[in-house]
C-alpha cells in the first residue's frame, strides 16, 4: 500500500496535484481519465488502438460481467487484462450504480402494448403486471423501456428486493434472479481481477429527502466494513502472492489464476446534503482503505449541484490516498473538479457522444503545441476553465457533406490527419461502423493530450 499512490506536486493555488497510482499493470499518471470499458472493452476501439491513444485506464462494470459472460469464466482467462486484451490499469465498479439505479421515487417504462406504468422504489416487483409475473420464461427483453441516459452506461437491472444484507435482482440479459451482497461484490471483483475495487455502495437517486440519504449513507457505511472484512479474510488470494513462499494454496488455483495487488478504495455518500456528505467522508476515510471514491453524483443534480457535492468533500479528501469520482468526466468540468482533489474520472461521455457523432474540438488553435501562458479572462471563464478550451462540432449536420477540412487541422491525432469531416459525415450518415470508430479514437485522443496539458499546468502552477 505504501508504494501503491505518491504525491509528486501539490499546488500552490489549489487542491490539484500530481501523482502516480502503481499498479501491476502500469504506472498511472495523475490527474488521470479512465476511460469506459462497462462490459470489458473500450466500446469500437482495439487493444492496439488503446495503445496507440495512449489510454492509461479503463473502467470495467461488475453488474455488466457478471450477467454475462461471467466473473467465472473471466478468471479462468486470467482476469480481465488477459480476456479482454486491454493490457492496462483497470478500475471495476462495484455494481452498486446499476442495481440501485431503479431505486429512484418514479421510474416509467412503457410495454410493447404501449401500457406506461410507474415504479415505486419500495414496491419490489410490483413494477410488472400480472402477467409478466406468470410468465415462466419472464425476459426483461419484453419490455422496451424509456429510461434517462446514465453516467455509467448501458441498460439497468429489475430490482426484486432491497435490504439491509444486499440486493435481488433480475438479469437485462436473460432474467435470471442475481444477488449482490458486500462479500459477493468483493468476490466478483476478486475473480474480474481489476487493479481497483470499489466497495459495494447504494447510489442515493436523486432529488432525495435527507431520511433517505442517511439511511442509505449508514448502509454504505456498513457494506464498506464487511467489503473491508472480507477483503482481509482472502487477502491471499487478492494480493500478490511472495515468490518466496510457497503457499498451500498457490498450488491448488489454475496457472493463470488472478493473484495479482488488487486494492480496495470506499465510497463517500450522503446525496446532496452537506452534513450527510461530511460524516461520510469522515467516516470512509477513518477505514484506511488504500483509495478513496466519491459516489451518488451525476444522478439527476445539476452541474452546479454536482460541483457543490464534490466541493463540500474537498476539505476531507485524504492528502496520501488517490481520490476517484465515480462516473463524472465531462470534458467542461474537469479543471474544475480537479481543483477540488480528485485525481481520478471516470464517465461514458467522450464514448458515447463519439457514437452519436459529436467531436471534440480544441477552440484556441495550436492548444496542443506547447504550455498555455495566459488562462481566459472574466471570471466565468475561470470557474469554467474547460468549456473556454473545447467545443463539439456534429459531424452529422449537413454543412459538413461538402466540408474537405480535417476534422482538427491542430489535431495530431490518427484520425485528423488522415480523414476530412466530409468523410466522417459520409460515415455517420450510412452508419458505417469505422465512423464510430473514428469518432472515438480522436475524443479519448483528446481527453489524455486534455489531462496531460492539465498536468503541465499544475507543474506550472496555473491551476
Amino acid at each position: 500500500m505504501n508504494n501503491f499512490f505518491s504525491v509528486k506536486l501539490s499546488s500552490n493555488k489549489s487542491k490539484a496535484r500530481l501523482g502516480e497510482i502503481t499498479s501491476d499493470h502500469g504506472v498511472v499518471k495523475t490527474p488521470a481519465f479512465i476511460s469506459a470499458a462497462t462490459k470489458g472493452t473500450i466500446k469500437t476501439l482495439t487493444s492496439s488502438q488503446v495503445k496507440e491513444i495512449g489510454i492509461q485506464g479503463a473502467c470495467v462494470n461488475t453488474y455488466h460481467l457478471v450477467t454475462h459472460p461471467g466473473a467465472d469464466i473471466i478468471e479462468k482467462a486470467g482476469g480481465i487484462q488477459k480476456y479482454s486484451g486491454l493490457n492496462i490499469f483497470t478500475m471495476s465498479d462495484s455494481g452498486g450504480f446499476q442495481v440501485f439505479s431503479l431505486a429512484s421515487p418514479k421510474w416509467q417504462f412503457v410495454t410493447k402494448a404501449g401500457l406506461a406504468r410507474t415504479i415505486n422504489k419500495d414496491s419490489g416487483l410490483q413494477f410488472l403486471s400480472q402477467n409478466q409475473q406468470k410468465r415462466k420464461n419472464f425476459s426483461p427483453s419484453s419490455l422496451d423501456q424509456t429510461k434517462k441516459t446514465s453516467a455509467r452506461d448501458e441498460e439497468d437491472p429489475f430490482i426484486v428486493k432491497i435490504s439491509d444484507d444486499g440486493v435481488k435482482f433480475r438479469s437485462t440479459f436473460d432474467g435470471k434472479l442475481i444477488e449482490f451482497t458486500p462479500e459477493k461484490s468483493m468476490e466478483f471483483q476478486r475473480q474480474i481481477g481489476a487493479d481497483i475495487n470499489m466497495a459495494f455502495d447504494e447510489c442515493t437517486y436523486y432529488p432525495a429527502t435527507h431520511e433517505y440519504a442517511e439511511k442509505a449513507m449508514r448502509r454504505t457505511h456498513k457494506w464498506l466494513l464487511r467489503c473491508i472484512k472480507y477483503k482481509d479474510s482472502a487477502k491471499l488470494i487478492f494480493q500478490k502472492t511472495n515468490k518466496t513462499e510457497k503457499l498451500a494454496f498457490a498450488s491448488s488455483l489454475p496457472s493463470n489464476q488472478v493473484t495479482h495487488n488488487q486494492f480496495l478504495y470506499g465510497v463517500i455518500q450522503g446525496g446532496a446534503f452537506e452534513d450527510l456528505r461530511k460524516k461520510s467522508a469522515e467516516f470512509v476515510l477513518t477505514q484506511d482503505t488504500p483509495g478513496v471514491a466519491i459516489g451518488g453524483v451525476s444522478v439527476g443534480e445539476s452541474k452546479e449541484e454536482m460541483r457543490e457535492q464534490v466541493k463540500l468533500v474537498s476539505d476531507y479528501l485524504p492528502k496520501d490516498r488517490p481520490v476517484h469520482l465515480l462516473g463524472v468526466g465531462q470534458i467542461d468540468d474537469i479543471i474544475d473538479l480537479v481543483k477540488y482533489g480528485v485525481d481520478t474520472f471516470d464517465c461514458v461521455e467522450p464514448t458515447r457522444l463519439a457514437r452519436m457523432g459529436e467531436i471534440y474540438k480544441a477552440r484556441r488553435p495550436k492548444f496542443f503545441d506547447g504550455k498555455p501562458q495566459t488562462l481566459p479572462a472574466g471570471r466565468q471563464a475561470q470557474e469554467n476553465l474547460s468549456s473556454s478550451l473545447f467545443k463539439n462540432i456534429d459531424i452529422t449536420k449537413s454543412i459538413y457533406k461538402y466540408n474537405l477540412e480535417k476534422v482538427d487541422a491542430d489535431c495530431e491525432c490518427y484520425v485528423c490527419q488522415n480523414f476530412t469531416k466530409s468523410y466522417l459525415h459520409h460515415l455517420f450518415k450510412q452508419r458505417e461502423i469505422l465512423g464510430y470508430t473514428l469518432a472515438t479514437y480522436h475524443n479519448l485522443w483528446v481527453m489524455e493530450k486534455l489531462f496531460e496539458k492539465i498536468r503541465e499546468m499544475i507543474s506550472d502552477n496555473l491551476i
